[in-house]
C-alpha cells in the first residue's frame, strides 16, 4: 500500500511540482486517445497567480516521497479575473447561483484536479476530495467547479465523490458541466 500523505501546499517548491505535473496534462499536450482514456486539465496557471491563490487559501496536494503526484487547487472568488480562461465560467456560474437561489452559500471554486498518470485509480482522487472537504468545511458550506464534458472521466469521478451537476452549457464551442458539492 502506498504512503500518501494528504496536506496544504507549503513550499515554493510544491507549487512548482503542481505547474510541472499540470504541463504534463494540458489538454492541447495530449494525443485524443489519451484525452478519452486519461483526461485532461483545460487551465495553465502562471506561478504568480497560483502562489497568490496558494497564500490566500492554500492548495491540497497529495505526496508520495516527498513529491507532489497530485492536488486540488483553492480559488476564491477573489482571483476571478486573474485566469482569463476562467472569466467566462464565472460570469455564467454567477447567473445560475442567482437562479437556483444558492446566493447564501459560502462556496469556493475548485481550481483544478489532477493526478500523476502513475498514481490514478488508486484512490487519490477521492483522497484529495475528502482531504478538501475536512480541511475547508468550516469556512465554506460547498466547492463548485467545472468539467469539460469531453472529460467523461473527470464527470464520473467527480459525482463518485459527491459533486451534483448544476447546470451544463456551451462556451467556447466546449460543453461544460458547472458542478456542486454541498457539504451542509
Amino acid at each position: 500500500m502506498l504512503q500518501i500523505v494528504y496536506k496544504r501546499a507549503e513550499s515554493e517548491g510544491e507549487l512548482q511540482q503542481i505547474l510541472d505535473l499540470q504541463q504534463l496534462n494540458v489538454k492541447q499536450l495530449l494525443s485524443n486517445d489519451t484525452i478519452k482514456t486519461e483526461g485532461f486539465v483545460s487551465v495553465k496557471h502562471t506561478f504568480d497567480v497560483l502562489k497568490r491563490m496558494n497564500d490566500a487559501c492554500p492548495h491540497v496536494i497529495a505526496t508520495h516521497k516527498g513529491k507532489v503526484i497530485g492536488y486540488a487547487l483553492c480559488m476564491l472568488n477573489a482571483f476571478r479575473k486573474d485566469v482569463p480562461t476562467l472569466i467566462p465560467m464565472f460570469e455564467y456560474m454567477d447567473g445560475i447561483i442567482v437562479s437556483k437561489n444558492l446566493s447564501a452559500l459560502r462556496y469556493l471554486i475548485m481550481g483544478q484536479i489532477c493526478i500523476d498518470k502513475a498514481y490514478r485509480k488508486q484512490g487519490v482522487f477521492k483522497g484529495l476530495y475528502q482531504y478538501f472537504k475536512t480541511e475547508l468545511e468550516s469556512d465554506f458550506d460547498a466547492v463548485i467547479t467545472e468539467v469539460n464534458s469531453k472529460n467523461s472521466r473527470s464527470s464520473q469521478a467527480h459525482r463518485a465523490v459527491g459533486f451534483n451537476i448544476l447546470d451544463v452549457h456551451t462556451e467556447g464551442g466546449e460543453d461544460w458541466e458547472l458542478i456542486i458539492w454541498k457539504w451542509i
